[in-house]
């Protein structure tokens, strides 16, 4: 590593093994009781399959949603992608929010006011908290405020698509 290269968080995909089921752990110790788990794609996909087997929670929902552009770059605001969720699909649930990371907490902002209303309770659980961020989950496996290397998204594409986002 470059002497001007930042030092990285690196999460493996055995790390993520024991990461995840931590995390379920931490979420079952606290007796919450998520009836769904809501998916931040693409990241929070492998958070919300692990713990939603080890919390035997088989509703899962996704939400997909644009906001890095890369390494640290990123929207001015995150947007919702299609198909969004319909809303009334959650009402009266405890919805568990699952994503790998809260760096800003923008994405998990957007996604949580976005089902707050209709849902009995919303909690939000993530691999990795950073300092800077807006939203205090509840639910944290580690704290860092390095950038991190996750195991799906350390290497490049096999495959380069441009212009894969479909407008609504």
């Amino acid at each position: 590593m470059a002497e001007s290269e930042p030092e990285r968080e690196v999460l493996t995909w055995d790390l993520f093994g024991t990461a995840s089921r931590e995390l379920a752990e931490t979420v079952a110790d606290s007796g919450f009781r998520p009836d769904l788990i809501l998916s931040i794609a693409r990241g929070g996909l492998f958070v919300a399959g692990a713990l939603g087997y080890a919390l035997d929670v088989k509703n899962l929902y996704v939400m997909n949603v644009e906001f890095y552009t890369g390494v640290d770059e990123r929207l001015d605001l995150p947007v919702m992608l299609p198909p969004v969720p319909n809303a009334v699909d959650l009402a009266g649930a405890k919805v568990l929010v699952a994503d790998d990371v809260a760096d800003t907490g923008a994405t998990l902002k957007l996604v949580r006011d976005f089902c707050a209303d209709e849902v009995a309770e919303v909690r939000c659980a993530v691999v990795y908290e950073k300092p800077a961020s807006t939203v205090a989950c509840d639910y944290v496996w580690r704290r860092t405020d390095r950038w991190i290397n996750f195991p799906w998204s350390t290497e490049p594409p096999v495959v380069t698509r441009e212009g894969q986002v479909l407008d609504a």
